[in-house]
């Protein structure tokens, strides 16, 4: 057997062209607090020392952390990032590279309903592109951003895993089946009302972000403090 051949298939840039270097990545920031004040941070402690309990290695703990302290701030700020990284003996960097990694913790502030709409293929086909066009003109906001009642952030969702009950809307990560451009603007009424809604699976009422984020944690419910 000869040993491997490797090839520069590149082309070498033309004597005196100048060569195209592309811009680094913009540098990921959490927006928010920097810090939060002793009240706050014993009482996040703590949540944070039952969390860790209950986990034989303590970095173990660091999506439940990122929930708890995104059911503070209503997303992940720089204090919460500090927050999770002291509790868990872990760098900043070790705590953004997962916070930024999955799409439930919050980059930016969000209203008391995150209100997902897929329009991903099957999705799409039933109706889910009509359906995020209606919420957009209804709440006169694009994907991403928040309602000026500070209620609904909008968000545009690739795939909610739901595909046989297409179109799918989920509120805070509860499902809410069949949907058509009526039924969802009047979805984000309802809970712009404050009226209870139950979503097609699961038990109870759909929580707020904040509560919903505080469960995720794996801690009991309590009123939010906004």
């Amino acid at each position: 057997m000869t040993d491997p051949v490797f090839v520069d298939l590149t082309a070498p840039p033309a004597e005196g062209v100048p060569v195209d270097i592309p811009a680094p990545h913009p540098t990921i920031r959490f927006d928010g607090r920097a810090d939060y004040p002793d009240d706050v941070a014993e009482r996040l402690s703590a949540d944070a020392a039952g969390i860790i309990a209950r986990y034989p290695r303590s970095r173990s703990a660091l999506l439940p952390l990122l929930h708890l302290v995104q059911s503070e701030d209503g997303q992940i700020t720089p204090a919460g990032v500090t927050f999770c990284a002291e509790q868990l003996y872990l760098t900043t960097a070790e705590v953004s590279a997962v916070a930024t990694f999955y799409s439930m913790y919050r980059r930016s502030p969000t209203g008391e309903y995150l209100v997902g709409v897929c329009t991903n293929t099957l999705c799409a086909i039933m109706g889910g592109d009509e359906i995020l066009a209606a919420l957009r003109d209804h709440l006169g906001i694009d994907a991403g951003e928040t309602s000026a009642d500070g209620r609904i952030t909008l968000e545009h969702v690739e795939c909610n895993a739901a595909c046989d009950f297409a179109p799918v809307v989920m509120v805070n990560w509860e499902f809410f089946d069949n949907q058509t451009p009526t039924s969802s603007v009047e979805l984000v009424e309802d809970l712009r009302a404050g009226v209870p809604l139950t979503p097609a699976r699961g038990t109870g009422t759909v929580c707020t972000f904040r509560q919903t984020a505080r469960l995720l944690a794996g801690l009991p419910e309590t009123e939010d403090r906004v």
